[in-house]
This record gives C-alpha cells, sequence and structure tokens, in this order.
C-alpha cells in the first residue's frame, strides 16, 4: 500500500486519509474516491489530496479484520463476533465465563506486521454474557496479503471462553463470639450468581473443627465455600484441618494476592473447596474472585497457578485496615 499526497486527478479509487470539507459538504476519511468525488475536489480547486493507494496482493482493512475475526473464531467456544467496520471487529462473551487465551499465539499475531492487531482482557479474566473479550483493529487502510495469512495462522484456537461447568454451591459459616455472623452473605451470593451458580444452602456452625467437618461430611453441593468468623491463619488452623477431616486435601494454603492472602483452595472426592478470605465478605474484587471463577468455568487451578498470581496480585490499598500496608503521609 502507497499513503501520501497524490494530484487529484490521479487519485480515482483511492481511499482518502483524511476528510476534506467541500463548499457543498465534505468528503470522509477512508471514502473511496469515485468520479463524482474528483470533479467535486476539482470544483473546490483542491489539486492534492492524501491518499492511500492499494497495490496488488493488499487486502482492505475490513476484509482483513474479517479473515482475522473468523481465524480467531475457528476452534473457539462462547464467542460471537460483531462485522466489520473501519477496519474492527469485536469478540463477543455469549454467556458468562471467563476468558482462555493462548498468549504466545496472540503474541505471534501482534509481532508481525505492526499494523494488523487484537486487543484481549487479561488471561482468566471473569466475563458476563455481552462482554468484549477481543477487538481485531487492522490500523491501515489495507494490509498485505501475505502478512494476513502469518497471522491468521497464528490466531487459530487463541482465543476461547470457558463457560461455568459448576451449577451448584453450598456456602458453611463458622460463627464465634461478637463474630460478623452472616455478614457478607449478600457478596458472595452476588459472586455465584453472576457464574450462573446457585447457593442452594447456607449452614451456620460454631467455629471449631468438629462442627464444621460435620458440615463439610453433610455438604451436597460440588462446590463448597467456607467462610470462618476467625481468619485462617495457618494450614493447621480449623477449617483447613476440618476438611482434612473431612477426608478432604488441601491443593494451596495463602495466596500474594492482596486482599486475598488468607484463601486456602482444597477438594473432597469430586467436590471443589475454597475457604475464603474474610475480604470475600466485600463485593471489591480480591483473590477469591481470581480463584472462584476459575474453579466454576472447570478450570484447574494449583498451588502454582495460585503462586504466579502474585505478579499483579497487589489490587488495592485498604486504609481503613487495623495495620495497613503503608503509613498514612
Amino acid at each position: 500500500m502507497k499513503f501520501g499526497p497524490v494530484a487529484t486527478s490521479n487519485a480515482l479509487g483511492a481511499v482518502l486519509a483524511h476528510s476534506v470539507a467541500l463548499p457543498q459538504g465534505r468528503l470522509r476519511k477512508g471514502q473511496v474516491l469515485d468520479e463524482g468525488d474528483i470533479a467535486a475536489l476539482n470544483a473546490a480547486q483542491i489539486a492534492q489530496v492524501v491518499v492511500a493507494t492499494l497495490e496488488a496482493g493488499d487486502v482492505k482493512e475490513n476484509a482483513a479484520a474479517d479473515a482475522l475475526a473468523d481465524a480467531l473464531m475457528e476452534g473457539s467456544t462462547g464467542l460471537r463476533r460483531s462485522a466489520a467496520f473501519t477496519g474492527r471487529v469485536n469478540l463477543i462473551a455469549d454467556s458468562a465465563g471467563v476468558a482462555v487465551l493462548d498468549v504466545a499465539a496472540l503474541n505471534a499475531v501482534n509481532g508481525g506486521d505492526p499494523m494488523i492487531t487484537v486487543a484481549t482482557v487479561p488471561p482468566h479474566h471473569q466475563l458476563r454474557a455481552g462482554d468484549m473479550v477481543a477487538t481485531i483493529k487492522i490500523i491501515s487502510y489495507a494490509v498485505p496479503e501475505s502478512a494476513l495469512e502469518v497471522a491468521a495462522q497464528a490466531a487459530k484456537w487463541a482465543i476461547s471462553l470457558a463457560a461455568p461447568t459448576l451449577d451448584r454451591a453450598t456456602l458453611i459459616i463458622t460463627e464465634i463470639a461478637g463474630g460478623a455472623g452472616e455478614k457478607g452473605r449478600p457478596a458472595i451470593e452476588d459472586r455465584l450468581s453472576a457464574l450462573g451458580v446457585t447457593l442452594e444452602a447456607v449452614v451456620v456452625v460454631p467455629h471449631r473443627q468438629a462442627d464444621l467437618r460435620d458440615a463439610i461430611l453433610a455438604a451436597a453441593s460440588p462446590l463448597v465455600l467456607i467462610l470462618t468468623g476467625s481468619a485462617t491463619s495457618d494450614i493447621h488452623d480449623v477449617a483447613p484441618s476440618a476438611l482434612v477431616q473431612a477426608g478432604g486435601s488441601i491443593t494451596r494454603f495463602g495466596m500474594p494476592v492482596d486482599p486475598g492472602n488468607l484463601l486456602f483452595l482444597g477438594t473432597r472426592g469430586t467436590q471443589q473447596v475454597i475457604g475464603l478470605p474474610g475480604c470475600a465478605r466485600s463485593p471489591a474484587l480480591n483473590g477469591a474472585d481470581w480463584v472462584l471463577a476459575r474453579i466454576v468455568c472447570g478450570i484447574k487451578v494449583t498451588s502454582g497457578d495460585i503462586a504466579a498470581m502474585g505478579v499483579g496480585g497487589l489490587l488495592k490499598e485498604i486504609p481503613t485496615r487495623p495495620q495497613p500496608r503503608r503509613p498514612r503521609g
């Protein structure tokens, strides 16, 4: 593609790079100049215009965006796409879920011709139905077909939506004297609802290992959430120990995300068990949201996965904490 000023008489069929004001209206940026446009420019005594002129082997912006979007949709699940407009196509979530991205493949797409771009939400970002997952933008008015083919080949299978696979949850709350009680239940229920999960049981028991063990044994939901009245400060504390006593195992205690440090993750048979940090009582984003969304959507979460959440895991300062992370100055 050639770009730059040309004589108006030589601009037929070229793409106008900048809007041009005329006595009877305006020629818009991106317009393909036809014979009437050339006559209007000549009548206005505009001898030169800045245009993009396609060459052999070039693909126009909308056709290129369509082709790249089609490649990204190949092998994907849970996505739909918009029509191409000004070189842009958006990929949209069909349902709630989390974004599953092949980062290396997307880097390959963006590492080729810089006029061919794909911008996405972060990996495992939680989405609602109708949220944008990615936008494809062809920056120039056309790109070489050879570069587009390389990008499209790299883009296949690179973006999907993992939809929820768990549909029911039990919330077990432990009580201590003067504790928070069921405070925070609405925030937790809202989190589950956003992922299409029904909170089918809420059980309140004393903050004792035996009582919590029995509540875990009685829970029938595929997802069990535990919110303790007293903060869980060690892997041998009441809640993790109760899960182990109930025949479960601990995948990870503690996470490098703040707020959210005191989360633990485990299993009991086929059940997924999440020990929620106290900050889950608030609707504000915390580390538990990242783990909960993946677990609900059937994405395995390992201890290493949680360890890797530390980079980018400083979510928000909370100045009202008794011991804030930094003094006020």
